[in-house]
């Protein structure tokens, strides 16, 4: 069978208990922590892990996948290479999406809204949390930029490790992170043929509606 007759079967119900107005809360943090909780009771691999969807200027999409390292009422934390494109992409559009995806659950969750960079204190407290090796590469990397092979990258932290001696590096500027305040969050419940629960929050200053939306 060709690849594309293969990827035209393969379908899957989602059979799930659904999801009902009163079964959510009113605050949509309060629900992101219940089934992001669900999903790490559930074992769900880097239950964390959610696409980080960025535009140019232009409009031109870029997405990748990046972790959830921090949440709360500011919004959603990541970090990553401020000079890479992602951020490039935030600083001169700052406004993203990000996805969760936890398809052992048959949930996803959508969030949208304007971004702002961590303070130094978050990115410093973040640095200095990852293991030294993570650190080093992280300082040293010349992200999302062309590299003639392997070799280049793992030799910046090979001179860099060695420049360091025994010391901890401290955080470059690059090495940062970004926030994601959200003004609009859906939950997405996966039902049988495809008449699946969506609900989203929209915010309008500090009060959030609840709507049904079509699956």
């Amino acid at each position: 069978m060709a690849i594309n007759e293969q990827l035209a079967a393969l379908r899957a119900e989602y059979e799930s208990t659904g999801l009902r107005r009163h079964d959510l809360t009113d605050d949509p943090l309060d629900q992101f922590a219940h089934w992001m909780q669900d999903a790490i009771d559930a074992g769900v691999y880097e239950a964390n892990t959610m696409v980080l969807s960025t535009a140019d200027v232009h409009g031109r999409p870029s997405a990748r996948a990046v972790l959830l390292k921090q949440y709360d009422e500011r919004g959603f934390v990541f970090y990553t290479n401020l000079e890479s494109r992602k951020g490039a992409e935030l600083a001169s559009n700052p406004r993203a999406a990000l996805t969760f995806m936890w398809l052992d659950l048959h949930r996803q969750v959508r969030i949208e809204g304007p971004t702002a960079p961590t303070s130094a204190e978050e990115s410093d407290s973040y640095f200095t949390s990852r293991p030294r090796d993570s650190q080093i590469a992280s300082a040293s990397s010349p992200q999302s930029r062309p590299v003639d092979s392997r070799e280049m990258p793992e030799g910046l932290i090979e001179v860099f490790d060695s420049a360091l001696g025994d010391a901890s590096p401290q955080r470059p500027d690059h090495c940062g992170g970004g926030r994601v305040k959200p003004t609009a969050i859906e939950f997405w419940q996966g039902r049988t043929h495809r008449l699946h629960d969506r609900f989203v929050y929209t915010r309008s200053g500090d009060v959030w509606t609840i709507e049904r939306l079509a699956p």
